[in-house]
């Protein structure tokens, strides 16, 4: 596997840059986000990389950090979404937003997306959200957010444990106390 490519930039457009490493060019196919972000033609460049290969084709998929890499091999991990599919999703925001509307159950920035409708939008977020879900969780909702994480994980949607919680009293300030509180509501509501 090719882990990572280091070389000068030789060509790049919005779908993939050309990488001169020692006299040897390689199409590495990009995000809209990462051409935005490359340095100017013939400039040295270090990008992490993903090989893809098939019976007749390798390609190469390349990001300026791990993290944004990371996010793309968990996108092509999920059955029907192959790595072009994965860039396009990556041409739509950036991997931090992309991360909070998948914690927060929001559909429709994936639905942007040429080719993914609802159903496979729901699909990418029922399989990623609780892979990058709580750091974000927290982020949003502040001392909520570990009352969130124990509601979800007693098989509570997001969305019923968010909403039971903005019932719960201000007064009401630790964590133990927010999920029982929490509970009770859930409980009336079903």
């Amino acid at each position: 596997m090719i882990g990572s490519i280091e070389g000068k930039i030789e060509y790049s457009t919005d779908k993939y840059a050309l990488i001169d490493v020692n006299g040897i060019g390689y199409k590495v196919y990009i995000s809209v986000n990462t051409f935005k972000n490359l340095p100017e033609k013939s400039s040295k460049i270090k990008l992490f990389t993903h090989l893809h290969v098939r019976e007749d084709i390798m390609d190469l998929y390349g990001f300026l950090n791990q993290e944004d890499l990371e996010f793309f091999e968990l996108l092509i991990s999920i059955s029907g979404i192959g790595p072009k599919g994965a860039l396009n999703i990556l041409n739509v925001a950036s991997v931090e937003n992309l991360k909070k509307a998948i914690a927060n159950e929001e559909s429709s920035i994936l639905t942007k997306v040429s080719g993914i409708g609802k159903k496979i939008a729901e699909k990418i977020i029922l399989e990623l959200k609780n892979k990058v879900g709580g750091e974000f969780i927290d982020e949003k909702f502040g001392t909520d957010g570990e009352a969130i994480d124990a509601l979800v994980s007693l098989g509570y949607r997001l969305q019923e444990a968010r909403e039971a919680l903005k019932k719960v009293p201000e007064a009401i300030k630790e964590v133990g106390d927010k999920v029982r509180h929490a509970l009770k509501i859930l409980g009336k509501s079903r």
